[in-house]
């Protein structure tokens, strides 16, 4: 069984709506938010590989990155409260649609703070 990784960046701006006024993430404001995506697999025989990169890189395309990047999170539907957490089992639940395999997704905000979600994390 193999587990491979592919890392992703897309930049946002949110507001955090349910935080006090004193809170500054209570504010609009950005980051640069970092995905990885984690999948399981066997290894394919022919190929002699899980999935194909391209494929992974098609789907989060279509799937997120069109959808979040320079965008306004809070407009997007399903994230009118996009904690990192809210946004980790979103992406994890559009990108499972159609990525067989997926185990989880980590999301990271500048690098310095991390969110899983997933199968394995459940």
């Amino acid at each position: 069984m193999f587990i491979i990784e592919r890392d992703y960046r897309f930049e946002a701006a949110r507001v955090l709506p349910r935080l006090s006024n004193e809170h500054p993430c209570s504010r609009l404001h950005g980051h640069a938010f970092g995905v990885t995506l984690v999948v399981k697999g066997e290894l394919d025989k022919e190929k002699e590989w899980v999935v194909d990169y391209y494929e992974i890189d098609k789907i989060y395309e279509n799937k997120v990155h069109k959808l979040l990047d320079h965008g306004y999170l809070n407009e997007v539907e399903g994230l009118e409260n996009p904690t990192t957490e809210n946004m980790a089992k979103w992406i994890f639940e559009r990108v499972r649609e159609e990525l067989d395999g997926l185990i989880e997704i980590v999301i990271s905000e500048e690098g310095e703070t991390r969110c899983r979600y997933g199968l394995e994390t459940k």
